[in-house]
């Protein structure tokens, strides 16, 4: 027997003010000619904007951290549930990817986010005018962060009536909600626990078929709502309905840091943040851009990288073993270990890179067990080590 594969800590960090420049260009213009990143030279800085607290400053919440590249790496995943006590940076680590974000092809000035190639992220409007074969003019942008608040109604979040036209010209137009501007971006929801069911059901809608249909006083209308969810929350608030947690594709749990050392530290490092963000920021640079390539080389590697057919074997065999309901669990596992393989700059999977990912992807996913005496974490890595042959410490 072998010991049990270890896979290295990451030293994840990123810092980048959000860009809000805007690249025009034709739809016809060589693939070959996008940018992969923008240099922090090319940046437009907003003295408005918020600074964003960089992601490599925060100190522990490796598991969170690591899942949030995975998704970032390979939006397919799933997204993240992220669940912790109180007070400990979820929301915060959270907002700090949008320094992460990749840009994107859109077409210029569409509330959609529309692709200018790709059917079936396109909206009504784009669509017609793709078929047509009118050119359609593009823009680079950064992908979209949307916050769904606890308050928000479901008119809001999947559109409605556009009031302001209905009254001043007198017709029926729409108005994208807030799964329109989340289309090929991010949607996150904080206390996703204490989300009211009717918008649950909207999530689970969306989120299941990658389109939102909107039947509002004669307007009908159905565009593609495909977003990575990610949601956090306290455990003590109230648990998570059941077809929801399963929607996300990966579980992290984040604990209060018990070290005094590393307490102190936080403490420091957020009160130099908030005293001067800039210079804060400034100091991470350089881990930050280090993280930003890699994860930039990650996701151009990702569609050569293989998975051999005893591990896919294996994988399969941990989701049966452990009773998983459906197949969700080995898609997410596969699709995670592949990610986890380009992240380290390999076109192969190994043992190591599921072992990575393993917990996240299935922990959420097994059934209940009141008379448990092991969390879900400690039952997927004890299969994991019996199916791949590892010895259990």
């Amino acid at each position: 027997m072998t010991s049990r594969p270890v896979y290295t800590n990451l030293n994840v960090c990123l810092g980048r003010e959000v860009n809000t420049r805007r690249v025009s260009r034709s739809a016809r213009v060589s693939r070959s000619s996008r940018p992969r990143a923008v240099s922090s030279e090319q940046e437009v800085e907003e003295s408005s904007a918020r600074p964003v607290y960089p992601f490599t400053a925060i100190i522990g919440q490796e598991e969170m951290k690591f899942a949030a590249l995975m998704n970032i790496i390979d939006p397919n995943i799933g997204g993240i549930m992220v669940m912790g006590d109180r007070g400990t940076g979820k929301s915060t680590t959270v907002r700090s990817l949008t320094d992460l974000l990749p840009y994107i092809e859109i077409v210029k000035d569409d509330a959609f986010m529309s692709s200018p190639t790709d059917p079936n992220l396109m909206s009504p409007d784009v669509l017609a005018a793709y078929r047509a074969k009118e050119p359609l003019e593009t823009a680079f942008v950064p992908i979209n962060m949307v916050d769904l608040p606890l308050g928000a109604t479901e008119d809001r979040v999947c559109g409605t009536i556009d009031i302001e036209k209905a009254l001043t010209e007198g017709t029926k137009a729409f108005e994208p909600g807030l799964l329109a501007k989340a289309n090929r971006g991010i949607l996150y929801v904080d206390e996703v626990n204490l989300l009211d069911d009717h918008l649950v059901d909207v999530l689970l809608d969306s989120a299941a078929s990658g389109w939102n249909t909107v039947e509002r006083e004669g307007i009908s209308i159905c565009h593609p709502a495909r977003f990575i969810l990610i949601g956090s929350g306290n455990p003590e608030e109230g648990e998570l309905r059941p077809q929801l947690l399963d929607r996300f594709g990966m579980h992290a749990q984040i604990k209060t840091v018990k070290l005094p050392e590393e307490r102190v530290k936080v403490v420091e490092e957020r009160t130099a943040f908030d005293t001067d963000p800039k210079k804060f920021r400034a100091t991470y640079k350089a881990k930050q851009d280090e993280v930003i390539d890699q994860v930039t080389r990650a996701r151009a590697l990702l569609p050569e990288v293989e998975v051999p057919m005893d591990i896919r074997l294996k994988i399969s065999q941990v989701c049966a073993e452990l009773d998983v309901d459906g197949l969700r669990g080995d898609l997410v596992t596969t699709r995670a270990s592949r990610a986890a393989a380009a992240f380290r700059g390999s076109k192969i999977v190994t043992d190591e890179d599921v072992y990575s990912v393993i917990s996240l992807c299935l922990r959420h996913r097994l059934r209940k067990d009141p008379m448990a005496t092991i969390d879900e974490g400690s039952r997927v890595t004890e299969v994991f080590s019996s199916v791949f042959g590892y010895d259990i410490e």
